[in-house]
């Protein structure tokens, strides 16, 4: 009998690897997009809220630094502004591995969280913001010509948490697009060129998403998706209190365990996306 149940468990064990390795092929048949199986460009951006908000966009770069550990992914800082006190009020970071612009793409939007704040001493409850934003990272095979002479580049002292060299030399470097007023900077690294050379990445990178956007003339569409990071506007809220609870308004997926996300388990969020959505490149 013993060995009866033995058996019974081995097949079960057996079908589940089975039902998941499934479940992953019909997840990645999603994946079909023209730039998904590419490296991306993450930037997170506090929103309305102050230091509340500030807080809030490091609390998701932690939540995205966990996902992707939990995933195969790797995640480079490239560029990262503390704030006043507490948080950041923006960070940009490379996500490396299969298809990180197709996963990572769901998460494009403004993302809303209810709490008791830390910072009230009369601990009131805070509503704050912060905006992802995900771009598919230029690979050498494509072409962005861009002009020198439309490029301003400007040098300044890192402001992040680095050694002397870091601090009291002029090692970071900000590029400026003029045409499109598009802005690139990077200051994680001690080397001025390398910095540089991250920030030309970052900034092809979204000359690279614009010209996307023109040729599938879905321009005015997409801005309209990039709302302000106020009321209204968000695609998932995380509310801490009065209970427990984080829901993505696109897809009505939610779940009361708000640790459990906080710690990079967010999968599920994603894969409803991507099934709802399909494979377009653009939110």
């Amino acid at each position: 009998m013993e060995a009866d149940e033995s058996y019974l468990e081995e097949i079960e064990n057996e079908f589940a690897q089975l039902k998941k390795k499934l479940e992953d092929v019909e997840f990645k048949s999603m994946l079909s997009g023209r730039d998904d199986d590419k490296n991306c460009l993450m930037t997170i951006h506090s929103g309305a809220g102050g230091t509340e908000a500030q807080d809030w966009a490091e609390m998701l770069m932690r939540m995205y630094l966990r996902w992707a550990e939990q995933n195969n992914f790797k995640i480079h800082i490239l560029d990262r502004l503390d704030g006043d006190g507490a948080g950041i009020k923006s960070v940009t970071m490379e996500i490396t591995g299969d298809f990180a612009y197709g996963y990572a793409k769901a998460e494009n939007g403004v993302h809303r969280l209810v709490r008791i704040s830390p910072f009230d001493s009369n601990k009131r409850r805070h509503t704050s913001f912060a905006s992802v934003f995900v771009y598919p990272e230029v690979d050498d095979s494509i072409e962005i010509d861009i002009n020198p002479a439309d490029l301003r580049v400007d040098t300044y002292r890192s402001g992040g948490k680095g050694g002397q060299n870091v601090n009291k030399v002029e090692t970071a470097v900000r590029i400026t697009h003029i045409p499109t007023n598009t802005v690139a900077a990077c200051q994680t690294e001690r080397s001025q060129l390398q910095n540089k050379t991250n920030a030309m990445k970052m900034l092809k990178a979204k000359l690279y998403q614009l010209e996307l956007e023109k040729q599938e003339a879905e321009k005015d569409e997409v801005e309209k998706g990039k709302m302000k990071i106020e009321w209204g506007s968000q695609i998932r809220s995380y509310v801490f209190h009065p209970y427990n609870m984080v829901k993505d308004h696109r897809t009505n997926v939610e779940t009361s365990n708000v640790q459990a996300v906080m710690d990079g388990d967010i999968n599920k969020f994603i894969k409803a996306y991507l099934l709802k959505f399909g494979h377009s490149n653009t939110v």
